[in-house]
């Protein structure tokens, strides 16, 4: 299948470019689209793609490609939209979008959203497990913890080429269009604490949230949240679950913190299924699923097949014949609601304004 690549920083160098390289059995990259052209120069030359371009309207003109990967930072809002519209099958990394209005405005076409985790082995053996124990309604209560490193600390092994050559002006022109997207889903007034709470739910949390779309249902009420310690710092937010039991999830930021670590503990009245995730970017470390049962029992399950490497062969399987993804539109849409709920119920806590979509 032929693919071309929107954005070429540090999530398309670290983990897609390697991917991509060695499963060329599913894919030829023909193009690569970043603002950088010393970005999309370097993962052209890698990948060995020969469209090299900085405007994603002349990468769509040129062509030559059936399908496209939205790997960029920010909202991919507008890019799906032209994507689909120029009728490509789309991949694009989570969060879909910023704003409920953006999803609405997408055209009918084949999306998948990408949330690794949701393909990691471990977690599909844990669905598996939680089925046969009787699905949503034998949880007690789902426990995250996610102890986050800065991503400089995560990504020094990688080696990045780094983008010193994007116009001053167009960085803060495109700036001010993702605040004019939060301003639409926070509204106008939503201060700066209720931002960055809601940057961290759909630029990190999310991903649990997806664990939680696959395991129990999204959570239709939050309960309470609160933040503490500097920008990003922690955030914990909790509430009930759609069938039974409760969540809650403890995020923290740690600068220095020596290594990046996500449990998510699910116990059940005859056990914990619990899962481990290590950092995002080491390809093929293991998520370790332990399962505790009767009698102080306790099992581990590892495998080392990279979950980015699964999802991009459900991707194939969905663009060339129509298996459908985990997560598409819809279930892009709900974790977009879900993190607006985390805003709104932090901002009314706490005495703050709240507007737009959120309200």
């Amino acid at each position: 299948m032929k693919i071309a690549l929107v954005g070429c920083g540090a999530v398309t160098q670290a983990v897609y470019a390697p991917l991509l390289s060695r499963r060329r059995d599913l894919f030829e990259v023909t193009a690569v689209c970043d603002l950088s052209r010393t970005l999309a120069d370097a993962v052209g030359d890698r990948l060995g793609a020969p469209g090299r371009h900085t405007s994603l309207d002349a990468m769509l003109e040129a062509g030559g490609f059936e399908a496209v990967l939205v790997l960029a930072s920010g909202s991919h809002g507008d890019t799906v939209r032209r994507a689909l519209a120029a009728g490509h099958a789309v991949l694009c990394e989570k969060p879909l979008a910023l704003t409920r209005a953006e999803v609405a405005a997408l055209p009918e076409g084949r999306l998948m959203v990408g949330y690794m985790k949701q393909y990691d082995p471990a977690v599909r053996r844990a669905e598996a497990l939680l089925a046969e124990l009787g699905g949503p309604e034998a949880i007690r209560s789902v426990e995250v913890t996610v102890l986050h490193p800065s991503g400089e600390s995560q990504l020094a092994f990688a080696n990045l080429t780094r983008a010193g050559d994007v116009p001053a002006d167009l960085v803060a022109r495109l700036l001010e269009q993702e605040d004019a997207l939060v301003s639409r889903a926070l509204g106008e007034q939503a201060p700066a604490q209720v931002r960055a709470l809601y940057a961290v739910a759909l630029g990190s949390i999310c991903h649990d949230l997806s664990l939680l779309r696959r395991f129990t249902g999204s959570p239709a009420e939050i309960g309470h949240v609160e933040t503490w310690g500097n920008a990003p710092g922690s955030v914990e937010i909790s509430g009930p679950l759609p069938a039974a039991g409760r969540f809650s999830i403890r995020w923290h930021y740690l600068e220095d913190y020596p290594a990046y670590r996500e449990t998510v503990a699910i116990h059940h009245d005859a056990g914990t299924l619990e899962l481990a995730f290590p950092s995002p970017y080491l390809m093929n470390a293991p998520t370790v699923l332990t399962v505790v049962s009767g009698g102080e029992s306790r099992t581990e399950w590892r495998e080392v097949t990279e979950a980015f490497e699964v999802q991009l062969a459900a991707f194939h399987a969905f663009a060339d014949g129509g298996q459908p993804p985990l997560t598409g539109r819809a279930g892009a849409l709900e974790d977009i609601v879900t993190a607006q709920r985390v805003a709104a119920r932090y901002a009314v806590q706490h005495g703050l304004p709240i507007g737009g979509e959120a309200a």
